[in-house]
C-alpha cells in the first residue's frame, strides 16, 4: 500500500521527501525511516549495499513505514530487474544517456505487454513500480526533453557532482555554467509536468533546491549525516587551543 501511495504522490503534484544509505546497515535505515521520510534510497552504485543486503534493508525501510528505493548499479535490466524482485518500490537509474535507453530501462521496470520485465520475484510488490533516470551527463541534459517525453519515466533525479565534471564547472548550484543546466532541467520537467530532484545530503542544499520547484528532496545521506555530527561534537567536546 506504501508504495502504491508513493507511484502515486510521485506522479500527482506533491513534493516527497527523502533519505541515501550507503552504509548497508539495517539499524541505520530503520532509524532513518523512523523520522516520517516518505522513501529511503539504497545506493547499490556507491554504497556499501549488495543484492544479499536488499531483502533485510527494504524490510527494515517499511517496517517504518517508508519506501524502499534502489539506485542501481548501471541502466541494465538485470540490475533493474534484480532490485524490484527483492523489495524495492522503484528504481533510481544512472548512466542513462539518451532517450532511446531511457526507453529501454522503463521496459525493464514493467511486465509485459508494458516492458519486458521476467515475472518471479519473491519479494516482489504487487504496485508498479516506479521509474526515475538520472541525469548527469552533457548528453543525457541535451536528450533531456526526449526522455521525458518516454512514457514511463516517472521523474528526473540530477547528479549534480559528474554532471559538473561532465560540464567542466565546480560542483556549486550557484556556478555560472553548472546552474544554466539546473535551471533547464528543472523548466523542462516543470514542462512535462514530471517531479525532479537534484541529489543532496543536508538540509540546506535540499531546501534550495525544494524552492527552485525541486518535488524530489533528498534531505540527508548516512554517512555524511554520521560525520557531520561526530565532527560537531568533537569542536563542542575538545575546543581548539
Amino acid at each position: 500500500m506504501r508504495d502504491r501511495m508513493l507511484g502515486e504522490r510521485l506522479t500527482g503534484g506533491e513534493t516527497i521527501y527523502g533519505g541515501w544509505t550507503v552504509t548497508r546497515d539495517v539499524i541505520a535505515v530503520r532509524i532513518m525511516a523512523a523520522v516520517g521520510l516518505d522513501y529511503i534510497v539504497i545506493d547499490l552504485q556507491h554504497g556499501g549495499a549488495t543484492e544479499r543486503e536488499l531483502p533485510a534493508l527494504t524490510a527494515a525501510i517499511r517496517a517504518r513505514d517508508a519506501a524502499p528505493v534502489a539506485r542501481v548499479r548501471y541502466a541494465h535490466p538485470a540490475d533493474i530487474g534484480r532490485a524490484l524482485d527483492l523489495g524495492c518500490a522503484g528504481v533510481i537509474v544512472p548512466n542513462v544517456e539518451s532517450a532511446e535507453q531511457a526507453r529501454a530501462v522503463v521496459g525493464a521496470c514493467h511486465y509485459p505487454p508494458t516492458g519486458y520485465r521476467s515475472a518471479g520475484g519473491v519479494l516482489a510488490g504487487d504496485a508498479e513500480p516506479f521509474c526515475v533516470i538520472m541525469v548527469e551527463s552533457s548528453a543525457a541534459l541535451a536528450d533531456l526533453e526526449a526522455t521525458l517525453a518516454v512514457p514511463g519515466v516517472d521523474g528526473i533525479y540530477v547528479g549534480p557532482r559528474d554532471l559538473s565534471y561532465s560540464l567542466g564547472c565546480a560542483l556549486n548550484p550557484e556556478d555560472p555554467v553548472l546552474r544554466p543546466a539546473l535551471e533547464r532541467i528543472w523548466a523542462a520537467c516543470g514542462s512535462a509536468g514530471k517531479p525532479v530532484g537534484v541529489h543532496s545530503a543536508d538540509g540546506n542544499t535540499a531546501r534550495l533546491y525544494r524552492e527552485n520547484g525541486c518535488r524530489l528532496v533528498n534531505v540527508v545521506a548516512d554517512a555524511a549525516a554520521i560525520a557531520r555530527t561526530a565532527a560537531k561534537e568533537l569542536a563542542v567536546a575538545a575546543p581548539p587551543v
